[in-house]
């Protein structure tokens, strides 16, 4: 701060992207931060839109609803060469694809200058910070990490489902394995090989959906939080030209990180609605060869 400014008594406002997710009000005793707001207003522009193409419907398409089918009709492909299967897929889809346009308009919502240019200036001392009203929800680690959980604790209930509790279960505490030393060591010795390794298999893969959590919450949560940074550092240096091919870019980053997301549910979808027995009997013939 500079004695002319002292003097004049004028406190430079700083706009800083912060790490956390910044209070806007309180409702009682429950804090609303500017990310939460943002995931409020992207449900309620889902919400509105899905509700306008349902209004619209028509046995003859009309161009909004002609896009919104091509869009759907990709999406599903899309699941499908993942699935390989048009049933599960159909069983899978409407949450997937839900999640992507949650994401996608979280992402976006935060990119757009004017939404970005409303808030509030906040003082502390003789310091000043402005506070957007709204944050992207995907650059705040709350929201990536509950969706994570969401995703991971969703796709072990689809397999409970699927397959049933009790193979569910064995993919990651495989009893069954170590039962069947008993039962088949006089026929086929190399069980005493196969069993141990394939229940070690199993605790690695509890540990597998723990790295899941943090692996598909911190991969968003960073691309799009360095997204938000880059924008600001960009504005803040070059004013209103020269940030918009970086504008361009994040929107496109903003859609590719809603894509890789809901495709990788997709994946843990696929993998736990799959019994592992056809795994265990392959890993049992190349022991048996390499023995």
């Amino acid at each position: 701060m500079t004695e002319n400014n002292l003097q004049n008594n004028i406190i430079p406002v700083s706009h800083e992207v912060t790490i956390f997710a910044e209070p806007i009000f309180n409702i009682g005793n429950f804090q609303v931060t500017n990310s939460l707001l943002t995931s409020w207003l992207a449900v309620l522009v889902i919400l509105a839109l899905t509700l306008a193409i349902k209004l619209k419907l028509k046995k003859i398409p009309g161009k909004l609803q002609n896009i919104f089918e091509v869009i759907l009709e990709g999406a599903l492909s899309l699941c499908d060469q993942v699935t390989n299967d048009r049933k599960l897929s159909l069983k899978i889809f409407p949450f997937v694809f839900s999640l992507f346009l949650f994401i996608l308009v979280n992402n976006w919502l935060g990119l757009l200058p004017i939404l970005g240019s409303m808030g509030f200036v906040v003082k502390e001392g003789i310091h000043s910070a402005f506070v957007p009203f709204l944050r992207s929800g995907t650059a705040d680690i709350n929201t990536t990490l509950a969706l994570s959980i969401m995703v991971v604790i969703g796709s072990n209930l689809f397999g409970i489902v699927t397959i049933g509790l009790w193979k569910s279960f064995n993919k990651y505490v495989n009893l069954k394995a170590i039962g069947s030393i008993a039962t088949k060591i006089r026929k086929d010795p190399a069980v005493l090989i196969v069993a141990p390794i394939t229940f070690f298999v199993g605790l690695l893969e509890l540990l597998g959906e723990m790295a899941k959590i943090a692996s598909l919450s911190f991969r968003l949560f960073g691309n799009v939080f360095a997204g938000e940074v880059l924008l600001a550092s960009m504005s803040a240096i070059f004013a209103y030209i020269v940030p918009g091919p970086f504008l361009f870019l994040e929107i496109f980053v903003g859609l590719i990180q809603a894509l890789i997301f809901s495709l990788l549910a997709t994946v843990y979808f696929t993998i736990a609605s799959q019994d592992h027995r056809e795994h265990e009997e392959h890993a049992k013939e190349v022991i048996v060869l390499s023995t």
